[in-house]
């Protein structure tokens, strides 16, 4: 199996509301997402979504905040990004990975992140996501749950080939 890169986005100064990929070949067998984040709002959560389509997703989560471990079920797949009280210059980092995103059954992501933090708060955190959609994923798009993407956010798109 091959690993090739596809696009790498970097937030510039001033911010960005999302990073968005929208030349995604069509042949490879599955998808990778790297991205290494940071809020300018308190919130940690980076929603991702394909081919602007903000229905027909589900994931079931288990995190850990450095004191406690809780799980849960949502209707959107979310990474983790870092907070704006965070450490100062750091960044979180999460893993989406997508399976199967060019053919025409529903689409299973797995996601992996983590929060960089020198304190008691730092988040890690597995999902299970599913789009029910049997489209082809043309697009990707992550955007924080409020507020932007500071400047030197970094994602990076991959295609997994068969040979």
């Amino acid at each position: 199996m091959g690993y090739q890169l596809v696009e790498t986005i970097t937030v510039g100064s001033g911010g960005a509301a999302s990073i968005e990929f929208t030349s995604i070949p069509q042949d490879g067998v599955d998808l990778v997402v790297k991205l290494s984040s940071r809020h300018d709002t308190t919130s940690s959560l980076t929603e991702i979504r394909f081919n602007s389509d903000s229905t027909n997703r589900s994931s079931i989560r288990l995190t850990g905040d450095g004191s406690s471990v809780f799980s849960g079920s949502q209707s959107n797949i979310w990474a983790r990004g870092n907070r704006s009280d965070a450490t100062s210059n750091t960044f979180a980092n999460s893993s989406f990975y997508i399976s199967n995103y060019a053919g025409s059954t529903a689409k299973s992501v797995s996601v992996d992140g983590v929060g960089e933090n020198n304190g008691t708060l730092a988040y890690q955190e597995i999902d299970a996501g599913l789009w029910n959609d049997t489209s082809a994923i043309t697009a990707v798009e992550l955007f924080p749950n409020s507020g932007n993407f500071v400047q030197y956010s970094t994602a990076s798109i991959y295609k997994i080939t068969a040979d």
